[in-house]
């Protein structure tokens, strides 16, 4: 599993666990296995003497920083990698069989991982405190000499005035904010700037609503609502209750420390010619908008715009986009894959059996783990963990993939207060439980633990059934793009199902389905596919037809909407036997060929129907002269046989005299004396 020379230093840590070094040798094949009893302290020497060109495992990621200190004074060339083993997998009361785990664990850090781009933040301190009252005014106070402070109260006559205070004050009340740390931009109503010549008590002058005042940092004492949402995710944003001094104080001294320059990961690459939000002014698919729990995606013409700045990383967008339009750098959704791929292939090389995988983050999925582990039972043997910035950027790629490399279950640990919305995870749950379920996987394989409680975790996990999984797990590299990487790993799940079928239903508003048309309504004028953002709809350009390719269908919707004779509905499934490049032909017509010269510019039936219509019904194509020809005329044919002609577009029938006032007067005069007369 590795083209390069690996070193992988097991340290059993003072024999507080088992090593399996026999394991791992049977997950990486060609590396060099090392175990040692205190590879930070008696034993460091053992790990400078691992020093090469290859890649270097060392299991331990609490002295990480000790061993990078140590391999940058030796100046050791090669790529240094840690792997937690210790909380995952030694510290558990199933330690003795946790060997396919560690091994398991092992394969999956020596994956190359790619550089993530970084957006860069600019903050000079320029603070905007928003609160009431006195207490808003100390806050300032004890700002001012670290930041350059506005204070922005509702009423500053309950402010009491002072010569020490050297920061701006303004009444007023914010009522819009926009941006972020080193951008904020909030709009006040009712500003008005106090008088520096205030006395007794603050007077402020003219007031002025919709003015926008600009700050790099906001201090948000109100006690309301948040000006934001997502109020915790925003950088540059402190909130506080101000009926809370702890809260207030530790709000302060983050404040202080936003001065600066501050780089985060560019979490999300996006592509917009791969967007399918909208077509020709008509709205298409929202998902990504519908999940943003931070208001960092934004329409913009025929796709979205995703606010670097604002977004947090939840990676909610790239779950939910069919098209891949949004995808996920932290690490990247092929990354991410072969990283399972490694995990997964290097538990069944070790001799696991029916795996259970845990997708968590670093923060606390991480230390509710480390707590299992030091004061529980620990994780069973085969529950695999794996870390991800947010469990919110797993989609049903990754649930689809794993199941085809022989997964038994999938669970996500979740905290029992969500920090954001779940939405999309929930979405991906519930797209992928029906296809399994299908396929003959089982069911309840994918779920959700939401707790803050060690015990709780383990409980949960207690309960996970095991099932037989995929018949002969797949060995597949998922490479490319998302949907590509999705349709690999679902037509692999369908290939080693147990009860393979071809085709299953999905709830509405999942990304794959087919559109159904009214073949009788249809009249072939082909504004669908135009309107169609991944070509799933298309043309003949050699004859009128419409033709449909299943496997890129996103469920967009734009073609209905489109569509003029409202024709084309949705239907949610996804169809495991395609056939293959060959496009369905939905509808197919003889074309009409211009009488004059022969050429195709229409369908049979459209051109008889016009022609019948206005046979008769009216002047301009009827009478002699051929007036009632130039409907079976190409557009070219036309204009030269109304110009040879000389047919006159004017030369109908008289038009009705246009009746007047005087008119009408006359009228009623005429009737009064024929009543008179009678």
């Amino acid at each position: 599993m590795t083209e390069t020379p690996t070193t992988v230093l097991l340290c059993s840590c003072e024999d507080t666990m088992r090593l399996h070094p026999s394991a791992v040798r049977a997950a990486v094949p060609g590396a060099e296995v090392r175990t040692v009893r205190h590879a930070c302290g008696a034993d460091l020497e053992a790990f400078r003497a691992t020093g090469g060109d290859g890649a270097t495992v060392v299991a331990c990621t609490a002295m990480s920083s000790l061993f990078e200190a140590v391999a940058a004074s030796d100046g050791r060339p090669g790529d240094l990698r840690f792997v937690n083993v210790r909380e995952t997998a030694g510290w558990s009361a199933e330690g003795d069989r946790a060997g396919p785990k560690t091994a398991a664990l092992v394969a999956a850090a020596l994956q190359e991982t790619a550089a993530v781009p970084t957006v860069t933040f600019e903050s000079e301190g320029r603070a905007l405190v928003v609160g009431a009252g006195q207490g808003a005014a100390d806050a300032a106070r004890a700002l001012q000499d670290r930041l350059e402070v506005t204070l922005l109260v509702p009423d500053v006559g309950a402010i009491l005035p002072s010569r020490r205070d050297r920061f701006a004050l303004v009444e007023g009340r914010a009522r819009a904010v926009r941006g972020h740390l080193g951008a904020f931009q909030v709009t006040v109503d009712g500003h008005a700037p106090a008088a520096p010549s205030s006395r007794q008590a603050i007077r402020t002058g003219a007031r002025q609503d919709g003015v926008v005042v600009p700050a790099d940092i906001l201090v948000d004492l109100t006690g309301g609502p948040a000006f934001v949402t997502a109020a915790d995710l925003r950088p540059g944003y402190v909130r506080a209750d101000p009926r809370d001094r702890a809260a207030v104080a530790e709000a302060l001294l983050a404040a202080t420390d936003l001065v600066g320059t501050f780089d985060k990961p560019r979490f999300i690459d996006f592509s917009e010619s791969l967007c399918a939000h909208s077509r020709s002014r008509k709205s298409g698919c929202r998902r990504c908008l519908d999940v943003c729990p931070t208001g960092a995606i934004s329409p913009a013409a025929d796709h979205v715009v995703i606010d670097p700045f604002v977004c947090a990383g939840c990676g909610s967008c790239a779950s939910v986009c069919p098209t891949g339009a949004a995808s996920y750098a932290l690490p990247a959704a092929d990354g991410l894959m072969r990283r399972l791929r490694a995990l997964m292939l290097g538990y069944r090389a070790a001799g696991g059996e029916s795996p259970v995988v845990l997708f968590h983050d670093d923060g606390h999925g991480a230390d509710l783990i480390e707590a299992l582990a030091r004061f529980g039972d620990g994780l069973p043997a085969r529950v695999l963990p794996v870390a991800v910035n947010e469990i919110t950027r797993v989609g049903p790629e990754q649930i689809a993939a794993l199941f085809a490399y022989g997964a038994s279950a999938v669970r996500f640990l979740g905290r029992a207060r969500p920090r954001h919305d779940l939405g999309a995870l929930a979405g991906a749950m519930t797209l992928m439980e029906p296809v399994l379920s299908a396929l003959g996987y089982g069911d309840g394989l994918v779920g959700l633990i939401e707790t803050d409680d060690p015990d709780a975790l383990f409980a949960a996990l207690a309960t996970v059934g095991g099932t037989a999984g995929a018949l002969r797990p797949a060995t597949f590299l998922p490479t490319g793009p998302k949907r590509a990487v999705f349709d690999l790993a679902l037509a692999q799940l369908h290939a080693v199902a147990p009860t393979p079928v071809d085709a299953v239903a999905l709830p509405a508003g999942a990304p794959f389905g087919r559109v159904v048309v009214d073949t009788d309504g249809c009249t072939l004028c082909l504004a669908c596919t135009s309107a169609c953002p991944t070509a799933a709809l298309g043309d003949n350009p050699d004859r009128p037809m419409l033709t449909f390719d299943e496997s890129l269908c996103v469920q967009c919707g734009l073609c209905a909407s489109t569509c003029p004779e409202r024709v084309i509905t949705l239907e949610p499934r996804l169809a495991f036997v395609r056939p293959g490049a060959q496009r369905q032909v939905i509808k197919e017509e003889e074309p009409f060929c211009c009488i004059s010269c022969g050429k195709p510019f229409g369908t049979r039936s459209t051109i008889e129907r016009v022609a019948a219509k206005l046979a008769g019904a009216h002047w301009m194509f009827s009478g002699d002269g051929g007036r009632a020809d130039l409907v079976r005329m190409c557009d070219t044919c036309r204009v030269t046989a109304v110009t040879r002609r000389a047919l006159d577009p004017y030369a109908g029938p008289d038009r009705p005299k246009p009746r007047t006032s005087d008119d009408h007067v006359r009228a009623r005069a005429s009737m009064g004396q024929s009543e008179d007369s009678a």
